[in-house]
């Protein structure tokens, strides 16, 4: 039946107390007691190495007093139920769960692009993207939708701060338009301008610039307005 702590039993062998083994282990499982956890301990590396049919590491965990490796093709984190939680491999890292949480005081940092269908901030939180020595760019097939549901949305810039549509139109929809500081031209002998233009606006909404003069040089039926 065995010897010492170690016995044979229907199940294979059972050991009590702690067991040191000098030589490689053969084992298909290996279970601790039902009322505690199973230890695995060296005074170097713990390293855990799966095979293929040739003999062949294909994956590897090595545990060490610094630092904790795995050597595979992919690498993956389970919740209880199966769902997958975080996922590596060589093109992509990949988390299942419902919200990805940085609790650094920078934030999260990418050194390349980043992909996602929203981006928000916590509840009572402030969101800011910021680009503090190069461009920040949003890119997006149909459309980038900015929203702040009580509060304002801020664009600052050292720079320009360019609104261009390629095909389409730049639609400003607010009760009260306001450009605080545009230059103001007086009225003078003069018809020269300065350099000053007048804002027109068309009965469709469309604006564009005209020379400054005495009067007033918008037309309502402009070319522009066409």
């Amino acid at each position: 039946t065995g010897m010492g702590h170690l016995r044979v039993t229907k199940e294979g062998l059972r050991l009590e107390g702690e067991s040191e083994f000098l030589f490689p282990l053969y084992a298909k499982e290996i279970h601790s007691r039902v009322d505690s956890s199973l230890l695995l301990q060296s005074t170097h590396n713990v390293t855990v190495n799966a095979r293929n049919s040739n003999g062949e590491v294909t994956g590897r965990l090595n545990v060490g007093p610094k630092m904790v490796e795995f050597h595979g093709q992919q690498f993956q984190i389970n919740s209880k139920d199966g769902k997958p939680l975080f996922t590596v491999d060589e093109n992509e890292v990949v988390i299942g769960t419902d919200k990805l949480r940085v609790t650094g005081p920078e934030g999260a940092l990418f050194e390349h692009s980043v992909e996602t269908p929203l981006v928000k901030a916590e509840a009572f939180k402030q969101l800011r993207l910021e680009s503090p020595t190069r461009s920040l760019s949003m890119d997006a097939p149909r459309g980038i939708n900015i929203k702040a549901q009580a509060g304002n949305i801020e664009a600052l810039s050292q720079m320009d701060i360019k609104l261009h549509s390629s095909d389409g139109v730049l639609l400003l929809d607010a009760e009260t338009v306001r450009l605080p500081k545009l230059p103001e031209g007086t009225r003078g002998g003069s018809s020269i301008s300065h350099g000053l233009y007048e804002i027109c606006v068309c009965p469709d909404g469309k604006l564009y610039l005209s020379v400054a003069g005495m009067g007033s040089t918008c037309q309502e039926y402009s070319r522009v307005c066409q």
